[in-house]
């Protein structure tokens, strides 16, 4: 376990708005790439990150719906990567990676949620591929440029869904055990902690931080595989069908939502620390046991040991060298 993942007691709250978070910041000069930019959290990420003066890369699907939703942020850039597609998302590394730049912000905020069972073109079950080695193979890409930037951070969403499920290394893509769409996504939630506390271990003595987020609950665009009933049992919809929006529950806003990200990427309270899982814009506490959905970290996902045994198949299954 990190040695860190305890509160710094800050002054924000769940109420807190990625705004707020940033107020006194600069990061003119600095470069972020943002997965999943286009939409809701990673939308509001895009443009709090851009309105401090970063030159934003939001790589996407979709470049064209993408270039539409963030037209109105300056600063930034949309390019064409697909998180399944193993091609796209070397050669947008090697694009940034050839171009000479440094990456000071890697926010990796693209992801799935509860999906009926499907796999990537080599089998992998897909949460597990989308949200965590779709983002694994991104990071080695880049891992050059993040050297080159003397201080880089990468902040990884992960979600209190991980409380659902530790991993199950021995079958990651649920070829003996029977498909649960919501084991499956407290697997990969779990992974996405994991691999921050991975990836800081081996970073951290080239100044390359890592990070781990619980954002809150934001009803959007990852529950377009639930239900209306399932989305009802999450209380997450007022009568007319409208969002609820209730912090102290844990349901937010994306400006809300998206604050502990930016707090994570910008922060100096956080110089010289990394490899926690933080949300309401400060580090989690450790709950061994407590209500699945409530505050705080279940030790499995911030275990050292753990980190490194998903590090060392995560590249073992992509086939690729480790970075550092």
């Amino acid at each position: 376990m990190t040695a860190f993942q305890k509160p710094l007691g800050t002054s924000f709250d769940p109420f807190t708005t990625a705004e707020e978070v940033a107020n006194g910041i600069d990061l003119s000069g600095k470069t972020a790439i943002v997965t999943g930019g286009a939409s809701n959290l990673g939308h509001e990420t895009v443009r709090v990150l851009a309105s401090k003066g970063a030159s934003v890369i939001v790589p996407t699907r979709d470049v064209a719906i993408a270039r539409q939703a963030l037209s109105d942020i300056p600063n930034v850039s949309v390019l064409p990567m697909d998180l399944l597609d193993a091609a796209s998302i070397d050669r947008f590394a090697a694009d940034f990676v050839d171009g000479g730049g440094t990456l000071d912000l890697l926010i990796l905020s693209a992801g799935v949620m509860a999906t009926p069972l499907f796999r990537d073109a080599r089998g992998r079950e897909g949460q597990f591929a989308t949200n965590h080695l779709g983002h694994f193979r991104l990071t080695h890409g880049l891992w050059p440029a993040l050297l080159r930037a003397d201080g880089a951070r990468v902040v990884v969403l992960s979600s209190r869904a991980h409380q659902l499920r530790g991993l199950d290394l021995s079958d990651l893509d649920f070829q003996r055990r029977t498909y649960d769409k919501w084991l499956a996504y407290g697997q990969a939630k779990t992974a996405n902690a994991l691999f921050a506390v991975a990836l800081d271990a081996r970073g951290a003595e080239h100044g390359i931080r890592a990070y781990s987020v619980h954002p809150g609950s934001i009803l959007g665009p990852l529950a377009r595989h639930l239900t209306r009933e399932e989305i009802d049992q999450f209380g997450a919809l007022n009568a007319d069908g409208s969002a609820v929006v209730d912090p102290a529950r844990d349901l937010k806003n994306s400006q809300q939502g998206a604050a502990t990200t930016i707090w994570c990427a910008t922060s100096p309270a956080l110089n010289g620390i990394g490899g926690v899982y933080c949300e309401d814009s400060d580090i989690a506490p450790v709950v061994a046991e407590g209500e699945l959905g409530g505050p705080g970290v279940r030790p499995f996902a911030i275990d050292g040991d753990t980190a490194e045994a998903l590090w060392l198949e995560s590249a073992r299954l992509l086939g690729i060298r480790q970075p550092g």
